[in-house]
């Protein structure tokens, strides 16, 4: 079973996290809660969008040319 996982022992499944997303910040019926795969858990908590673009060199140094940091003064 080790080397399917890629030598890794496996991890325990997420229980409190899930339930917490599940039945406090999507407000789930537990019945609607527990007939949910954990694709569609995943699918209704933005899981399966696709990542947003990181920006190309030229982007990120227009960018930090368009909003420099500015020093804190410590007074």
């Amino acid at each position: 079973m080790r080397a399917a996982a890629g030598g890794q022992e496996p991890t325990a499944f997420p229980w409190a996290s899930v339930l917490h997303a599940g039945l406090c910040l999507l407000r789930l019926p537990a019945r609607d809660f527990w007939a949910m795969t954990p694709r569609e858990m995943q699918a209704a908590l933005g899981g399966l969008r696709p990542a947003a673009a990181a920006p190309e060199r030229a982007g990120l140094a227009a960018l930090m040319a368009a909003f420099p940091d500015r020093a804190i003064s410590t007074n």
